[in-house]
C-alpha cells in the first residue's frame, strides 16, 4: 500500500518525536504518565477495562486492522483474516458480545477481498451494535478519513 505520509499507526510517535524538543518531551511526558497512575476523584486510571472501554478499544483495534489491510489480499490472507474473525468472536471477553459477534459472522461473513470491502463489512457490523445499542450511526464512507489517512481538513496533521 502506498502513501504520501508515513503509516500513522507505525511512525506517528516517531514523527511527532523528531519535530519537537526531545528532552523537554520526554519530560512533560513522564511527568503526565505519573498522573495517568494517580486516582482522579478517587477512579484509578490504571485498572481493568470494563465493557464500554473495553469495547472501545477493541473497535479501535479493529477498524485500524481493517484499514491497513492490503488493498490485493493473497488467498492466504484472505483466509487468515477470516480465520481470525471467527476465533476472535470466540475469544472476546464479554461473552453477549461475543455470541453476537458470532451470530453476525454466521449471516454475515468478513469480506475480505479488499481492503476497502473489509473496512466497509467492519463498519457495517459496528453500525448493527450501535443500532442495537441505541448509538449514533457512523458514515461509512468516512472509514478511511477516520482509521487510516485523517480527516480531509487536516485536523489529525
Amino acid at each position: 500500500m502506498s502513501h504520501d505520509k508515513p503509516c500513522r499507526a507505525c511512525t506517528d510517535f516517531k514523527t511527532w518525536a523528531k519535530s519537537q524538543n526531545k528532552a523537554y518531551e520526554t519530560a512533560k511526558e513522564s511527568e503526565e504518565n505519573q498522573k495517568k497512575d494517580q486516582p482522579v476523584n478517587n477512579i484509578r486510571r490504571d485498572c481493568p477495562l470494563d465493557k464500554d472501554g473495553l469495547g472501545s478499544n477493541t473497535w479501535s483495534f479493529l477498524h485500524t486492522m481493517a484499514a491497513y489491510y492490503p488493498n490485493n489480499p493473497s488467498n492466504e490472507q484472505k483466509s487468515d483474516m477470516k480465520t481470525f474473525f471467527n476465533i476472535f468472536a470466540k475469544f472476546y471477553p464479554c461473552n453477549v458480545c461475543a455470541e453476537d459477534l458470532q451470530e453476525q459472522i454466521k449471516h454475515f461473513p468478513p469480506q475480505t477481498d479488499s481492503q476497502e470491502k473489509l473496512s466497509q463489512w467492519l463498519c457495517d457490523i459496528h453500525n448493527g451494535v450501535n443500532k442495537k445499542l441505541g448509538k449514533p450511526l457512523f458514515n461509512c464512507k468516512l472509514v478511511n478519513q477516520r482509521w487510516r489517512d485523517g480527516w480531509l481538513d487536516g485536523s489529525c496533521d
